[in-house]
């Protein structure tokens, strides 16, 4: 009766593993900041990248672009609509200058060159309620983020052009209604503009957003109500974020684990509980982790304080900080400078495969480099084994410190490893056999779909890890 119980469950695994296959999530997600006729805005770049990190994280497949003309917006904008139709849930994310006139929202690509309010109607701007009926009308649930919310900068041309009749130019964006299936949030209250935040950073309303959105377990809406307070507090009552829903049921960007089937929980609800903290704190970490990579090599200081900002206690802060100087300051005196008392011949020494030899690494020691490299942000597998792949890895680190690039050590540059500071997610107890190495890389994410009435959306990580787990323990 056991067995059968268990074969059951595990039955009906499959089938709610087939159903979470089915959901589809489609994003749009463009920030544009580098406008040609107008004043720049650094930020929105950034808060799209660290969105579309975010929302790849729970399993949106992301159309994503960053500084975009009209044509390429429209490029953008004709993908979307195709990959959204029929989809569980669309996301449209947009950062940077948007307009209000007579009433209706327009966003801004960066090649736009408004003189009057004909330009706008003719096609110089995007029209939003147009482009969010044409992109998303066919998805179950469609939820809209416009971190667009600043002043009009073609305001005085569009009134100055305009002296032969009125014309309503407004500042801010204005009020939207949204439809069934439909929830629309703006940076801050109709008519109202928005803060930008510090430069480099993300804005306070993407930040928020990001910190918020796929928490675990944490349903859409109440997401968004930590949202604005949020905001509110973050910018003393200056910014107030703003929203219209029409949601039907409830909506989970990332639900927390399932509670364990009854049959394989000896002790009852307590060993239930536990999935879900674990769900929790992996995917938080997965989400940060990812953030990190996407943004550990880049040459834009910007990116590298957008990590920062959403992750001021983050696990790779020293790194980031490190970088950061790295490029403000120069390679020649910034690579010296991550850690101290570095001999300076370290700088100039060669390394090949004899100067390897002469340290005398066993194993063990080859793993710790490994571990170490990993911790850095460098990823290398933790095999105790110096294939290509890891002498690829340590030709990397050494570029980023200015030693010789050859992917071999001397005795000096191993020093130099051994004084860096590694971060602390890398586990020596984690890696202590060959066939292992390669799945620590791997933590889940996510978890499976939430309980409670309405519709649930299942986060990204795969069943069938979890079944061939299930399957081995039963015939084992």
């Amino acid at each position: 009766m056991r067995y059968l119980t268990v074969i059951l469950s595990l039955i009906c695994m499959i089938f709610t593993a087939n159903a979470a296959k089915a959901d589809r999530r489609v994003a749009f997600v463009v920030g544009n900041g580098a406008y040609k006729n107008v004043a720049q805005l650094p930020n929105p770049p950034v808060d799209a990248k660290a969105m579309a990190s975010t929302l790849r994280n729970v399993g949106f497949e992301v159309v994503e672009g960053t500084n975009l003309t009209r044509d390429k917006m429209t490029e953008k904008l004709l993908d979307f609509g195709k990959k959204a139709q029929g989809a569980d849930i669309a996301v449209f994310f947009y950062a940077g200058h948007g307009i209000a006139i007579a009433g209706t929202n327009y966003l801004l690509p960066i090649d736009a060159d408004i003189k009057s309010e004909m330009d706008v109607k003719l096609g110089a701007a995007i029209n939003i309620d147009l482009t969010l009926d044409q992109t998303m009308s066919d998805a179950k649930v469609k939820l809209v983020f416009l971190d667009a919310c600043r002043d009009n900068p073609f305001a005085a041309k569009i009134k100055s052009n305009s002296a032969t009749r009125s014309v309503s130019v407004q500042s801010g964006l204005a009020e939207m209604k949204s439809g069934e299936g439909t929830l629309i949030a703006f940076a801050t209250g109709p008519g109202q503009t928005a803060l930008d935040g510090q430069e480099g950073t993300n804005s306070p309303f993407t930040r928020a957003l990001i910190a918020h959105i796929t928490t675990p377990g944490v349903e859409i809406q109440q997401a968004m109500t930590e949202v604005r307070a949020q905001v509110n507090e973050e910018t003393n009552k200056g910014q107030l974020p703003w929203g219209h829903t029409n949601l039907i049921g409830s909506v989970f960007l990332n639900p927390a684990a399932a509670p364990a089937p009854a049959a394989n929980t000896a002790a009852g609800a307590p060993a239930a509980a536990a999935p879900a903290a674990v769900a929790s704190a992996s995917s938080g970490s997965d989400v940060e982790l990812e953030f990190w990579r996407s943004v550990k090599e880049s040459n834009k200081p910007e990116e590298l304080n957008a990590y920062l900002t959403t992750y001021p206690n983050g696990q790779f802060k020293s790194l980031a900080l490190a970088r950061i100087a790295s490029l403000e300051n120069g390679p020649s005196t910034t690579t010296r400078n991550l850690t101290t008392g570095v001999d300076p011949a370290t700088f100039t020494d060669a390394s090949d495969q004899t100067t390897e030899d002469q340290i005398g690494l066993d194993k063990g020691q080859r793993r710790d480099v490994q571990r170490r490299l990993t911790g850095l942000g460098f990823d290398t597998k933790v095999n105790g084994k110096f294939d290509e792949d890891t002498r690829s890895v340590i030709s990397r680190w050494q570029a980023a410190r200015g030693y010789p690039k050859t992917g071999y050590l001397n005795k000096l540059q191993h020093k130099a490893l051994l004084a860096e500071i590694v971060a602390t997610t890398q586990t020596s107890s984690s890696d202590d056999s060959d066939d292992h190495s390669s799945h620590h890389h791997h933590s889940g994410g996510g978890g499976g779909g939430g309980g409670g009435g309405g519709r649930h959306y299942r986060g990204p990580s795969g069943p069938g890890g979890l079944i061939g787990g299930m399957m081995g323990g039963l015939f084992r």
